[in-house]
């Protein structure tokens, strides 16, 4: 089973930025997908962005432009990158990665990100 440890997000104001960053442990090999959920107050999880060895980065169409993904294989890291934030990023964000491609994955505990003027 894979360990997540999120760390980043905050508070931001509407037009500004944040970063968040997710390492893995308790994996020999490399792993085949890393990315970030979110859970917004009163909602549903949803998908921020995913990369995987295969399908490269998928992002929501809510951040396409705004939020970057990106990992290092070798570190099992991944990060967001988010820009132009809104009032609507404002989420528990999760880390999540999946060790090989059928496989369902697991979830960091959380990080919370706040926009707000």
């Amino acid at each position: 089973q894979l360990r997540l440890e999120e760390s980043g997000g905050g508070v931001a104001q509407p037009g500004g930025s944040l970063n968040l960053s997710c390492a893995a442990s308790g994996h020999r090999f490399s792993i085949y997908l890393m990315g970030w959920y979110r859970q917004p107050p009163g909602k549903q999880r949803e998908l921020v962005a995913t990369i995987s060895e295969d399908e490269g980065a998928i992002y929501s169409d809510s951040v396409k432009g705004r939020f970057t993904v990106s990992r290092d294989i070798d570190k099992k890291t991944v990060s967001l990158q988010m820009k132009s934030l809104e009032p609507e990023d404002t989420a528990v964000y999760c880390c999540h990665a999946k060790p090989f491609r059928n496989t369902v994955g697991d979830w960091g505990p959380g990080t919370s990100v706040t926009v707000s003027s």
